[in-house]
């Protein structure tokens, strides 16, 4: 730091560099961090649409065969074929499969953000320029979950 006349601290060059390795330090992290939840979801929405679509699929089957079968069967069939409906509409109403392509996209751009961290670290000297390509991917990253396809460069939230 350079003490000038006036009693204002400015910063010297080492100290601009070492700030900004620190920012980027910690957009690498942050972004592993939510690369790493974001992955963790898409597994969980991948699981849960599984688990609501899969016993929908059997009981309406089955629904359709015993109510065909037979006339005894057929209170058991409209059973089979509410508890299908059941299953059906809490899958539709939670959007798995929806989340689940969501955080996939996340899970890309939270590790490209990560990938560019990394290789802006790796160089000798750092810039601001890298932080401002680095908070570019971050905010593409962050419009991954809203199901937009953004990329780094372009306007997000516009509308």
């Amino acid at each position: 730091m350079v003490n000038s006349t006036d009693g204002i601290t400015r910063l010297g060059p080492d100290d601009l560099a070492q700030r900004l390795r620190a920012e980027i330090v910690r957009m690498r992290d942050e972004a592993t961090q939510q690369r790493k939840l974001a992955h963790r979801r898409a597994e969980f929405w991948a699981r849960t649409d599984i688990a609501l679509g899969l016993p929908a699929a059997l009981l309406a089957g089955t629904a359709g065969a015993a109510g065909l079968a037979s006339a005894d069967v057929r209170v058991a069939a409209a059973l089979s074929a509410l508890a299908s409906a059941g299953f059906a509409a809490g899958a539709a109403f939670l959007r798995g499969d929806t989340r689940r392509r969501a955080n996939k996209r996340a899970r890309h751009a939270w590790a490209s953000v990560e990938a560019r961290a990394m290789v802006a670290l790796a160089r000798e000297h750092v810039s601001h320029e890298n932080l401002d390509e680095l908070l570019e991917c971050r905010q593409a990253a962050l419009a991954a979950y809203d199901g937009e396809d953004a990329q780094p460069g372009t306007a997000t939230g516009a509308g």
